[in-house]
């Protein structure tokens, strides 16, 4: 066999290997996406909730002044803030890690990285930082692909404790926010302070037309006191889910196109072989017959 045919050979069962590994990798993907889309659908409604109920107890104190230092910026300005990254931990997911990094890379340098504090959640965001020459001041390598809630919330109180003492001025979240299969943004979001949710016109409009009046017991405030960590809490939960879901999608449909483009060079190989091939066979029928009239 001559050396160009094994080596298109070789390269044919190469492409095969690595469309094996591809295809497996997508389907793997494809089964934790799913799982992590129900569960993140699930948060979401309980986010959703809160953020109502919220909004109903907000919305009867009218324009009254509220004490709660969740939702009201420093009264002293430090000049510094915090800003999480929920990056992956693994490749092969296309080029999500960059599009979560570049705007967050984009706000740090808008602050100034001296006035700056940043925690990363995954190895690819570490990189991509230092790529970028930037500092990590703390790594969460103990948050894997699937968060749990303890970890979060634990996470969500530290941060809201260094807030209510004036450590930082905000507290900001660089993810991928999931919007649909189709649709996924890179957003900063704003965690700390944090706005009280009003409720939509419409529902406010249906209210006033039933004639609804509650009475809060507690008071109003007393009751923002306890809802609004809650809030804190499920709405960073709520972002790790959505980075997650994002992630697994980046990786399925990056590996589905890996599968594809490998099916196409295996094709072109096929051809390639098939050509080199019958080429071979035809120089060795030329040579026999020149052979044998060279007999005559």
């Amino acid at each position: 066999m001559p050396a160009n045919i094994r080596e298109i050979k070789g390269r044919i069962k190469a492409v095969g290997n690595i469309q094996r590994i591809t295809k497996t990798m997508q389907l793997i993907a494809s089964a934790r996406f799913q799982k992590l889309q129900k569960r993140a659908t699930e948060a979401q409604a309980y986010t959703r909730k809160v953020s109502e109920v919220v909004g109903e107890v907000a919305s009867s104190l009218g324009g009254e002044d509220m004490n709660l230092p969740l939702a009201t910026p420093p009264s002293k300005p430090v000049g510094r803030e915090l800003i999480l990254v929920l990056s992956a931990s693994r490749g092969f997911c296309g080029s999500y890690n960059a599009n979560v990094m570049r705007p967050a890379v984009q706000h740090i340098r808008d602050i100034g990285k001296e006035n700056i504090d940043t925690e990363i959640v995954g190895k690819k965001g570490v990189a991509l930082m230092k790529f970028s020459r930037l500092d990590v001041d703390i790594f969460h390598d103990h948050i894997g692909d699937t968060p749990e809630y303890e970890d979060v919330q634990a996470l969500a109180q530290r941060y809201m404790d260094d807030f209510v003492a004036g450590k930082y001025d905000a507290v900001r979240v660089a993810y991928m926010r999931f919007i649909s299969m189709s649709k996924q943004t890179p957003e900063v979001m704003t965690l700390l302070p944090l706005e009280p949710p009003k409720p939509d016109q419409a529902d406010a409009g249906a209210a006033g037309d039933a004639g609804a009046n509650y009475e809060f017991s507690p008071s109003a405030e007393e009751l923002l006191g306890e809802l609004l960590p809650i809030t804190v809490k499920s709405s960073l939960y709520q972002a790790f889910n959505e980075a997650a879901v994002s992630e697994q999608l980046a990786r399925m449909v990056a590996m589905k196109a890996a599968t594809d483009a490998a099916g196409k060079v295996g094709k072109t190989l096929k051809r390639q072989f098939n050509r080199a091939r019958q080429a071979a066979i035809t120089t060795e029928l030329s040579e026999i017959i020149a052979g044998a009239a060279a007999l005559e």
